[in-house]
C-alpha cells in the first residue's frame, strides 16, 4: 500500500473489484495466487454450506447471549468465534489431518484399505472414539455432505481436482461400517468440507480458519437477529429453570 495504490499479492485492487469473488479473494490472500474457476466453485460451495446450523450450536448460542448483554455486533461475533476449538469447530481440521495421514501411508506403499485402517486407528487413539468428520447427533444423514461430495466428483471428472481424498473419505466411511457390523456412520459437513479443502491443497490448520470465516456469517446473522428482538442478560437457560445448589449446607 502506498498513496493511491493498493495491491494484494501483486494485483491492483481496482482490477480485482467486480472481477474476483470473495471466495477467490480468500484463496488469493491465503495461497498467494488466484484459483481456477473450478477450484473457486468448490471453495465457495464449502464456505456456503457451513454458514449456520441453528441456535443450538454453542457458538451461535453464545453470540445471541452476548448480544443481550449490551455489546456490539463485533463483540458478540468475537465471543462466538473464540469458542470454535477442538471440540466445536475443529473437526474439519482434524479430518484433513486424518485424510492426509492416510494418503501419506498410501504413498509409502500401503493399499488404500490398509492405509485407512491404520489412519483410523491413529485418529481414534489420538482423539477418542468419535471420528472427526463422521456421524451427526441430529442428522441420520447430514444433507450437506452428499451434495458437496457430488460437486467434488464433478470437479474430478472435469480434471479440476484428483478425487483422491474423496475416495479416502468414502473408504473411511466403509471401514467404520465394517467395524460397526454394517451400521454406517455417514460423513458429515466437517468430513465433506475436509475433502474439499484437502482436494484443493489447503493445509489442515487453514481448514479451521476457513470454517471460522464460513460460520461467522451465521454468527453475524444470529447476533443481529437477537439485537432486533431485544432482551437483556438473556442466559442460555429458560427463566423458569433455576440452578440446583448441591454444595455445603449453610453455616449457622
Amino acid at each position: 500500500m502506498s498513496p493511491g495504490v493498493i495491491r494484494y499479492r501483486g494485483h491492483a485492487i481496482q482490477d480485482l473489484i467486480g472481477n474476483v469473488s470473495f471466495a477467490q479473494m480468500i484463496w488469493l490472500m491465503t495461497r498467494g495466487e488466484l484459483p481456477g474457476a473450478g477450484q473457486a466453485r468448490l471453495l465457495d460451495a464449502a464456505l456456503m454450506a457451513a454458514v449456520d446450523h441453528g441456535p443450538q450450536a454453542p457458538s451461535i448460542a453464545i453470540a445471541r447471549m452476548a448480544a443481550t448483554c449490551g455489546v456490539g455486533l463485533n463483540n458478540a461475533m468475537a465471543s462466538a468465534l473464540n469458542v470454535l476449538g477442538d471440540v466445536h469447530g475443529g473437526a474439519g481440521e482434524q479430518a484433513v489431518e486424518m485424510f492426509r495421514a492416510i494418503a501419506a501411508r498410501q504413498d509409502g506403499g500401503l493399499s488404500l484399505a490398509d492405509a485407512v485402517a491404520a489412519g483410523l486407528d491413529e485418529a481414534i487413539a489420538a482423539r477418542g472414539k468419535f471420528v472427526s468428520g463422521f456421524g451427526h447427533r441430529f442428522h441420520p444423514v447430514d444433507p450437506r455432505a452428499p451434495r458437496l461430495l457430488a460437486l467434488v466428483d464433478e470437479a474430478a471428472r472435469e480434471g479440476g481436482v484428483s478425487g483422491r481424498f474423496a475416495a479416502i473419505a468414502r473408504a473411511v466411511e466403509d471401514e467404520l461400517a465394517t467395524r460397526k457390523s454394517g451400521r454406517r456412520i455417514p460423513m458429515n459437513i466437517d468430513g465433506a468440507t475436509a475433502v474439499i479443502y484437502a482436494e484443493l491443497g489447503f493445509p489442515a490448520p487453514l481448514a479451521r480458519g476457513l470454517f471460522c470465516l464460513s460460520r461467522s456469517v451465521g454468527i453475524l446473522a444470529h447476533a443481529w437477529e437477537q439485537t432486533q428482538q431485544g432482551g437483556r442478560n438473556k442466559g442460555p437457560m429458560p427463566r423458569d429453570y433455576l440452578w440446583t445448589y448441591d454444595g455445603p449446607a449453610p453455616i449457622a
